[in-house]
């Protein structure tokens, strides 16, 4: 089992996929959800990378994320000139059902990509096809186990296949913690996407740091913290598919919630949140996966957590041109002497308006703790949901601890298992 995200299953002809690409490549203002930087005019040629997302390279969450990941890559790598992105959106069976994950990959491969970033697990299987058909070709899958030999998905016989991710369980602390201070319920709840290890384990991550920041801060009993998630099915909203996740934050707020903390890719529960405080509720919302998440939401939004993947891809880029590149699992921490750094921390959390000033400072004094090791959230005692033990009293979780959560934990109510 992978740890990653999504699973595609898509059918489709490589005539269209050429076509798709084609067009990616040709010019923003034709299609400007597929594009990628302009060629150079000089004698050498740029470097080219291709990059699949899931989503639309404008969601305001995931799919964006790594987007302007891949746009600070040119931008390192000197521009235009130096660098160029071939990539392609929307790449999932419901916006581009003809579509085939894999030869998107082999065109991209075809107009000069020297590497290429596979940026969900929706991509899984067709990155893992690719790099055993094009074994020179460096790959990133951003997401899953597939190059991790202690990991329970090693792929023994793919040689140019890494996985790039980050350590997100700090941000989701941080998250937990922020709405924690600000609740005046005492109730949270979550708007999760499908259920898996990941999943969990980020909903666990945010429970804990909620708990900690509770009990530590706050001076109130773990029983009373209510912190609760409902997931709507996938990523993000598939009509007559998915859950409606404006629906789903509406069920938790009417539960007595008044902070939600929105774990899609998209931002439908900070624009509930902002809609309903707009109609007289004093409700919050915690962002997530995009750095500006809470511009769509700025008086609810009390902050965001969000992935840098920017200095990751641009480290992975370089290793390819100066032929050092490794097909490791990386799994890639927050920079604690600056978690907002642009150049240096993968994991970060930008406070929003919406948080005060007095829970602001409580909350840097808990990154604090975070990045000094003296809370550790991840340490035992702790329970599964079932009430089987997780970790003892004193264990500390190892990595495979964290990353394989089959279960969420003792006192979050929601589901487990799909």
């Amino acid at each position: 089992m992978t740890s990653g995200r999504r699973s595609l299953v898509a059918v489709g002809a490589f005539v269209a996929v050429l076509a798709l690409v084609a067009s990616a490549c040709s010019s923003k203002s034709a299609n400007p959800g597929a594009t990628s930087s302009s060629g150079s005019s000089s004698s050498t040629k740029p470097f080219v990378f291709g990059m699949l997302l899931v989503g639309p390279y404008n969601d305001h969450g995931w799919s964006q994320a790594n987007y302007e990941g891949g746009q600070y890559v040119v931008q390192k790598l000197g521009g235009p000139s130096k660098a160029k992105m071939i990539f392609l959106d929307k790449v999932n069976s419901s916006d581009r059902p003809s579509v085939k994950a894999e030869d998107v990959i082999t065109n991209m491969i075809s107009q000069g990509a020297k590497l290429i970033f596979a940026t969900s697990d929706d991509f899984k299987d067709a990155i893992i096809a690719a790099a055993k058909a094009h074994p020179t070709v460096p790959m990133i899958w951003s997401s899953g186990d597939s190059a991790w030999q202690q990991g329970q998905d090693f792929q023994s016989d793919v040689h140019n296949l890494g996985n790039y991710y980050m350590k997100m369980e700090y941000g989701q602390q941080i998250a937990g913690c922020a709405a924690a201070l600000t609740t005046q319920t005492g109730k949270i709840g979550v708007v999760g996407p499908l259920i898996n290890d990941e999943t969990r384990r980020f909903v666990n991550a945010a429970y804990l740091g909620a708990k900690y920041c509770w009990t530590t801060y706050r001076n109130q009993p773990a029983s009373t913290l209510g912190f609760s998630v409902k997931w709507i099915g996938f990523w993000f909203n598939i009509p007559g598919t998915t859950l409606d996740p404006t629906q789903v934050s509406n069920d938790l707020f009417n539960s007595g919630a008044d902070v939600v903390m929105d774990h899609l890719d998209t931002t439908e529960a900070l624009v509930r949140t902002s809609q309903l405080a707009q109609g007289g509720k004093k409700v919050w919302a915690v962002g997530y996966d995009y750095k500006n998440t809470c511009s769509v939401a700025p008086q609810q939004c009390l902050g965001v957590a969000y992935f840098n993947w920017g200095p990751g891809y641009l480290k992975i880029a370089k290793s390819v041109m100066d032929g050092s590149f490794k097909p490791t699992f990386t799994w890639d921490s927050p920079d604690w002497s600056n978690i907002n750094s642009a150049s240096t921390s993968a994991v970060g959390f930008l406070n929003g308006t919406a948080l005060s000033s007095t829970n602001a400072a409580t909350l840097q004094q808990f990154i604090t703790g975070l990045g000094n090791g003296s809370i550790v959230l991840f340490k035992g005692p702790l329970n599964w949901q079932d009430g089987s033990v997780y970790l003892a009293d004193g264990q500390v979780a190892t990595d495979s601890q964290i990353w394989y959560s089959p279960q969420l934990l003792q006192g979050i109510q929601g589901a487990s298992k799909s």
